[in-house]
C-alpha cells in the first residue's frame, strides 16, 4: 500500500451487528484522533468522503433473532460496497472506518466487484467471525461477516448488490485469534483457512506469523487487511465491545502493520469495533490511527 499515495476515507458507522451501543461513533473518534493529519504527514493525498448513512436500532424491528437487523445491515453494506468499488476504480486506497465488523461484508464485496474476482484477506481479530445464523450464540451479525464473505452463511445473506462469495478460503488468514465457537472451529477444519492463534504467536513470534499469513493471502484480484481493535489486548485497546484478555501487545500490533506495509500486497484497509463510549481518553482510537499509519508505510527512520 505504501506505493499508492492516494487514500480515500470512507466512514461506515454501522452498529446494528452487535449489542453494545457506541461503535457507530468509531469513525468520528478516529478522525478526532487526527487520522487525516497523520496520513498527510507521511505523504498521502487524503480524501475524506464522510460517513455513509446507516439506520439506528431504535427505529427498527430486530427481525430474525438468528441474525438481528440483517436486511438493514445488508443494505448498508451494499452502499459501502459501491463506495469501495468507486475508490478502487479511482486509484485510491479505500480506508474504511467502522462501525462494527459486519461492515467487512460490504468492503469485501466492493473489492471483489472492482477486481471482478474473489481475493484474499488478512483478518486481524480476537474472534473468527465465522458464525452463521443457525450457529451464532447471539444472533449478532458482526460475528458472521467472514463466513458470509466465504459464501457459507446461507441464503439469508443474499442481496443483489453483494456478490458472494468474495474471498477464496485458500487465501484467508486470521491473526490474533483467542476465541472460536465450536461451529467456527469446524469451518476452519473443513475449509483449510489458516488461523494463527495467540498461543501459536507466543510460540513462533508475531513476525513469522504475519509473514506466513501474508504469503497465504497473496494472489490475484485483491488483498485486503481487516483490523478489529479487539485483536489487541484490552490493556492497550480498552475501547472495544468484545474485549478478550491476552491479545496483541502495542509493539506486536505495530510490527504486524509494518510487515503489511513492507509486503506491498494490500490495496485496502479497514479498522473496526472502536467504541469511544467504552474507551479511556480516546486511547483506542489514537492507537488505531498509529496502526493505520504503520500499515500505510510509516517508518521510524
Amino acid at each position: 500500500m505504501a506505493t499508492q499515495r492516494a487514500v480515500r476515507i470512507i466512514g461506515a458507522p454501522l452498529d446494528l451487528g452487535q449489542s453494545r451501543r457506541g461503535v457507530d461513533m468509531g469513525p468520528s473518534a478516529l478522525r478526532y484522533a487526527g487520522l487525516e493529519e497523520r496520513l498527510a504527514s507521511i505523504g498521502f493525498d487524503v480524501e475524506d468522503r464522510g460517513n455513509l448513512r446507516t439506520r439506528e436500532p431504535e427505529a427498527l424491528a430486530v427481525g430474525d433473532l438468528r441474525a438481528r437487523y440483517l436486511p438493514e445491515i445488508l443494505d448498508a453494506c451494499a452502499a459501502l460496497a459501491q463506495a469501495v468499488c468507486e475508490s478502487v476504480e479511482s486509484g485510491a486506497v479505500p480506508l474504511v472506518l467502522g462501525g462494527d465488523h459486519s461492515v467487512a461484508l460490504g468492503t469485501l464485496a466492493g473489492l471483489a466487484t472492482a477486481a471482478e474476482s474473489a481475493g484474499g484477506v488478512l483478518w486481524i481479530d480476537a474472534h473468527g467471525d465465522l458464525n452463521r445464523p443457525e450457529t451464532s450464540p447471539s444472533g449478532n451479525v458482526h460475528g458472521m461477516p467472514l463466513a458470509a464473505s466465504l459464501g457459507l452463511a446461507g441464503e439469508m445473506f443474499a442481496h443483489p448488490a453483494l456478490p458472494l462469495p468474495t474471498v477464496d478460503p485458500a487465501r484467508v488468514a486470521l491473526v490474533g485469534v483467542r476465541e472460536l465457537d465450536p461451529d467456527e472451529r469446524e469451518i476452519v477444519r473443513t475449509t483449510g483457512i489458516r488461523v494463527f492463534t495467540m498461543s501459536e504467536i507466543d510460540r513462533i513470534g508475531i513476525e513469522r506469523a504475519v509473514t506466513e499469513a501474508l504469503a497465504r493471502v497473496a494472489g490475484p484480484g485483491f488483498t485486503h487487511v481487516s483490523l478489529d481493535l479487539d485483536a489487541l489486548d484490552p490493556e492497550v485497546a480498552p475501547g472495544v465491545g468484545t474485549p478478550v484478555r491476552g491479545g496483541l501487545t502495542y509493539r506486536e500490533a505495530h510490527l504486524a502493520c509494518e510487515l503489511v506495509a513492507e509486503s506491498g500486497q494490500a490495496g485496502s484497509l479497514e479498522v473496526v469495533e472502536v467504541n469511544p463510549i467504552l474507551d479511556r481518553e480516546n486511547t483506542t482510537a489514537s492507537t488505531a490511527v498509529e496502526l493505520v499509519a504503520s500499515a500505510l508505510g510509516k517508518t521510524i527512520l
